[in-house]
């Protein structure tokens, strides 16, 4: 990826993560790209070369989170399989989670007519997470083995969504999303009675 390339990057990056702070203090609605180019400080213009209307800005919210869960997997098919991998990719899940989507699923439960015709495809989602689990499980996996690895990444998702009503912090939902997804697909050498402490719990 060359240098202008890495920039076009970031400045979306930038635009998205503004645009989700205006969209969430004020609403989709009342939010204006006019708005959104002074708080980042650029021109109108320039604010549409990258985005063209705030329903972009908003697909790009949904497809970058597609792209992270290809690159996870192609990062997967890279790697020795086994009980390790499978912690690494749930940390992963996380992390791509706690930083990308507990903002994102907020604007989706405060916006869902919205997001009815602008999302990406519920199939997309689908096919990349069975691409992600094959990888994981392989031929030679037991039913078992199959099963706790679909719903330790499954709960990672389902636990950022069940925790949007409670007055909790980020941090602590990301810990209890990780200590749920260990106690049902726990690493290698770990009690599945004894879920490991997340770490800075202490």
């Amino acid at each position: 990826m060359g240098a202008a390339q890495r920039r076009g990057s970031d400045t979306k990056a930038e635009i998205r993560a503004v645009a989700l702070e205006l969209f969430t203090e004020q609403g989709y609605e009342a939010t204006s790209l006019r708005e959104i180019a002074e708080r980042l400080g650029v021109t109108k213009a320039a604010l549409y070369y990258h985005f063209p209307s705030k329903e972009e800005i908003v697909r790009s919210l949904f497809t970058e989170y597609l792209a992270a869960l290809d690159e996870l997997i192609s990062w997967v098919r890279t790697q020795p399989p086994g009980p390790e991998l499978r912690a690494q990719v749930i940390d992963r899940m996380i992390a791509t989670a706690s930083e990308q989507k507990l903002p994102v699923m907020r604007f989706a439960l405060a916006n869902q007519h919205l997001l009815k015709d602008l999302r990406p495809d519920r199939e997309n989602v689908l096919e990349r997470l069975n691409a992600l689990y094959d990888s994981l499980t392989g031929p030679d996996a037991t039913v078992e083995e199959a099963i706790r690895i679909r719903m330790a990444l499954l709960s990672v998702h389902f636990a950022f969504h069940a925790a949007q009503e409670l007055d909790a912090t980020d941090r602590q939902i990301t810990d209890a999303a990780r200590s749920i997804a260990y106690l049902l697909n726990p690493p290698a050498g770990t009690d599945r009675a004894e879920p490991p402490v997340p770490p800075g719990a202490h």
